[in-house]
């Protein structure tokens, strides 16, 4: 009898778990939804900062998304979003839920992209979510394979490692939007990343967790290869955004380098146990001097 109780009570605790959470997203989405109204009024601004809020963004990325695509013509409403884990911290969820959008997602995690299968989003939207690790010389087909139009409206490559070298490979869609994240520890005068290696994982590059991706110039000059212009960087500074120069408009303009470039100032840092030890500022460059990186400029091997 004792034990028939015990499942009653936690089987109510578990739903009424499942409850809150659900109105708690409710509530969210709809805090987001408001948000998004109020940044379509906003037409002339210095920065993209200026229009960032957090749904389930890691930082303010979804509000520069919601403000974009309130400005520019998007014809085909898909993203394709890669490195999500769990997607429940990512820059196309509140798209995907907020505006009705589809999209594909990929993660080298078979549990994540499990988790992603089984959430009730998976359903209600048009999602499809692929386990894979992503290198120069699959990315390719991996999108061919989900059929998707050529040119999709966002395309975000967050991989912590080779995203330079991916975006530069990919070549069947051709995205409206690109945003892609930046090391700003390598800083603003150098084109440069990481060397290409299809099996880099960002911890076990260095263990000081520093050394990765690659110089936001590097993919200011990819940019302009593939016909692309830069509008700015979220204020974290992680994340920059390119536009395809075809869809640049009056409000949605180019910007300088120089002038909107972000130098994060995350202390994600670790020493070679795996412990924080929250180095800032110039000390994050000098705990990785002397490491190998490419120079996208002249295509040598150079040190930091």
């Amino acid at each position: 009898m004792n034990l028939i109780k015990n499942i009653k009570k936690l089987k109510y605790t578990v739903n009424r778990i499942i409850s809150q959470q659900i109105t708690s997203e409710q509530n969210t989405l709809m805090i987001g939804k408001i948000l998004s109204e109020n940044s379509k009024s906003k037409t002339k601004i210095a920065s993209l900062s200026e229009v960032e809020f957090k749904v389930f963004s890691q930082w303010g990325d979804d509000g520069i998304i919601q403000w974009l695509i309130n400005n520019i013509e998007f014809p085909n409403r898909t993203f394709v979003e890669f490195g999500v884990e769990d997607y429940s911290e990512s820059n196309t969820r509140f798209l995907m839920m907020n505006n009705n959008w589809s999209g594909l997602v990929m993660d080298g995690s078979e549990a994540n992209i499990n988790k992603i299968s089984l959430s009730s989003y998976f359903w209600k939207y048009n999602l499809s979510a692929v386990c894979a690790f992503i290198d120069a010389d699959n990315i390719n087909k991996l999108l061919s394979a989900a059929n998707l139009e050529k040119e999709v409206g966002i395309l975000h490559i967050d991989l912590d490692g080779n995203d330079y070298w991916i975006w530069k490979a990919i070549n069947v869609i051709s995205p409206i939007l690109v945003i892609i994240e930046y090391n700003s520890i390598f800083g603003i005068e150098k084109t440069i990343s990481v060397p290409y290696n299809k099996n880099f994982i960002r911890e076990k590059a260095h263990y000081s967790n520093l050394y990765f991706g690659a110089s936001l110039p590097a993919l200011h000059q990819l940019s302009h290869d593939k016909g692309y212009s830069f509008i700015g960087c979220n204020s974290a500074g992680n994340n920059a955004y390119f536009v395809k120069s075809d869809y640049i408009n009056d409000i949605v303009s180019e910007t300088p380098l120089q002038a909107d470039y972000v130098n994060s100032l995350f202390r994600e840092s670790r020493d070679r146990e795996g412990n924080l030890t929250f180095l800032s500022g110039a000390d994050r460059i000098e705990k990785i001097r002397g490491l190998p990186v490419y120079n996208t400029e002249n295509n040598q091997i150079e040190k930091l």
